[in-house]
């Protein structure tokens, strides 16, 4: 078997005396989709911005294509060219039209040609459905547009894995299905992804593996149809009990 793409052990954080992240470890295989659910606090969020570099750690490691990237010295924005990261906030640049945005870290970041850069940002923009959209600027956007451009943004860095950290949290219920749709193509694809996330139904749909998360530790982890199922922790229960599923979306959708 292939050596996990990304690969944590004993992973720990804390902000002053108050541990958030304890003991943690977890792997994902290439083309592998990781769903992380759990209540809010119990440290989701934060295991995304340790991996990416926008939290210092405490303790344990983060291998990275087989290098810990915890470590002293690594050039994160190195590293960033190859881990993408979608927030829930979009933070695209207002003065920058979409196609602006998108095209910035290729020629900015990676000096790419610019002929080059807009084809393949062109490219995302009709595998988004946005392409007509190239010359808005965001203030004209939807919240659902703006997060599409937010993902093609990402993915025009051509990164190895993709962290998605609650990206529909701040939508409108209308908009939410359009930015999970562009998810769910890309697992299709065979995109590498940990996604953080409060859509069960798009959870379960989407899952390799889930990894449910509280008080900062691991509680379990297993194929989405087990933990959704037959949770195998009361706490696991409970949490689920909380949440009303929707055929929003099914298994069926990303195995055509």
């Amino acid at each position: 078997m292939n050596a996990p793409l990304l690969d944590i052990a004993g992973l720990r954080k804390t902000y002053g005396e108050r541990e958030v992240l304890r003991g943690l470890s977890l792997r994902v295989r290439k083309g592998e989709v990781l769903v992380v659910v759990g209540p809010s606090g119990c440290g989701k969020s934060t295991l995304l911005r340790c991996i990416n570099g926008l939290e210092s750690i405490q303790g344990g490691r983060i291998r990275f294509h087989g290098a810990d990237i915890a470590a002293a010295g690594t050039d994160w924005r190195a590293v960033r060219q190859r881990i993408g990261m979608v927030f829930q906030s979009y933070d695209l640049f207002p003065h920058m039209t979409v196609l602006g945005n998108i095209m910035l870290g290729p020629l900015k970041a990676q000096k790419r040609g610019r002929k080059e850069a807009q084809a393949q940002a062109e490219a995302l923009l009709e595998r988004i459905g946005l392409l007509d959209r190239k010359d808005a600027y965001p203030r004209e956007l939807s919240g659902g547009q703006k997060q599409r451009v937010a993902i093609a943004r990402a993915l025009c860095m051509n990164p190895d894995l993709m962290l998605f950290d609650e990206v529909t949290a701040s939508l409108d219920p209308e908009m939410v299905r359009e930015v999970l749709d562009v998810m769910l193509e890309l697992a299709r694809r065979g995109m590498t992804m940990v996604i953080v996330t409060h859509e069960m139904a798009f959870a379960r749909a989407v899952a390799d593996n889930v990894i449910f998360m509280d008080g900062g530790v691991i509680v379990e982890e297993a194929r989405p149809e087990e933990f959704f199922e037959r949770p195998s922790t009361e706490r696991g229960r409970k949490f689920l009990d909380t949440f009303i599923f929707t055929p929003t979306h099914n298994e069926k959708e990303i195995e055509s």
